[in-house]
Formats: structure tokens, C-alpha cells, sequence
């Protein structure tokens, strides 16, 4: 006995491996940043904190060595801001809203007061007056 096949159902395969297909990439995307991340923080930093546990048992370190370390951490911190834009679109286009270098010709920008309105909890509330007050 053969059932017979709805026309929809090869749509509905297409659709969800087309579905997939779009998130495995955004993961894989997803993977591939952090990785990146994770392997710039562990090259910049494990130098670093090993020199410190070897400085602390035999305190054979030279200074001079320890600040290379050191600074060498402190560039993987300026390569975020870097890296975040180059793998990462929704950080792009916050910043852009942001920062004038950035921000596309057609875009407004943002003003102080309408960022400093959206920042406090000074707007409108529901129910809440005079009246609910006292």
C-alpha cells in the first residue's frame, strides 16, 4: 500500500533544510568568531600567567620579559573592538550608531538627551500618579 504525497510536504523539506542550512551557517559563523576570540585571549595571555606562576616558584623571570608579557596581553585587549566588527554584523551596525567614522551618510545622529531619556528610568510609567502615589 503506497500513501500518496501531499504537494506541500517537498515544499516543507526544501523550506526546513533551507532553514538548516541558514542557522548551521549562523552557527557555524557563530563557532568560528569565538574560536578566534578564545584562541587571540589564550595565545595573548597564557604566556603570561605561566611567566607569573614560574616567577612566583623560582623568581627567574627577568622584568623586562614579564612587561613584554604583559603588554602582549594588554594588545589582545585592543584587538576586540577589531575583531568584533570584522565577524560580527549586529556589532557593526550598533557601532555605526554611534561613532561618526562610522555611521553611514543617511543615518541621524543620535542626539544626548534622546540618549540619556532612553538610559534613565525617568519615562513615562504605567500608572503612576499623584494619586497611586500618596
Amino acid at each position: 500500500v503506497q500513501v500518496a504525497r501531499a504537494p506541500s510536504q517537498p515544499l516543507a523539506g526544501s523550506e526546513s533544510r533551507r532553514f538548516t542550512n541558514k542557522h548551521s551557517r549562523k552557527a557555524l559563523k557563530a563557532s568560528l568568531t569565538l574560536g578566534i576570540l578564545l584562541g587571540m585571549f589564550f595565545v595573548a595571555w597564557l604566556p603570561f600567567f605561566v611567566t607569573n606562576v614560574a616567577q612566583a616558584v623560582c623568581g627567574c623571570v627577568p622584568a623586562g620579559f614579564f612587561d613584554v608579557l604583559t603588554w602582549l596581553g594588554y594588545c589582545n585587549s585592543t584587538m576586540n573592538p577589531i575583531i568584533y566588527p570584522l565577524f560580527m554584523r549586529d556589532f557593526k551596525r550598533a557601532m555605526g550608531k554611534f561613532l561618526p567614522c562610522c555611521r553611514r551618510s543617511g543615518e541621524p545622529r543620535p542626539s544626548a538627551i534622546s540618549l540619556s531619556v532612553r538610559n534613565s528610568n525617568s519615562g513615562p510609567r504605567a500608572a503612576a500618579s499623584l494619586k497611586n502615589v500618596l
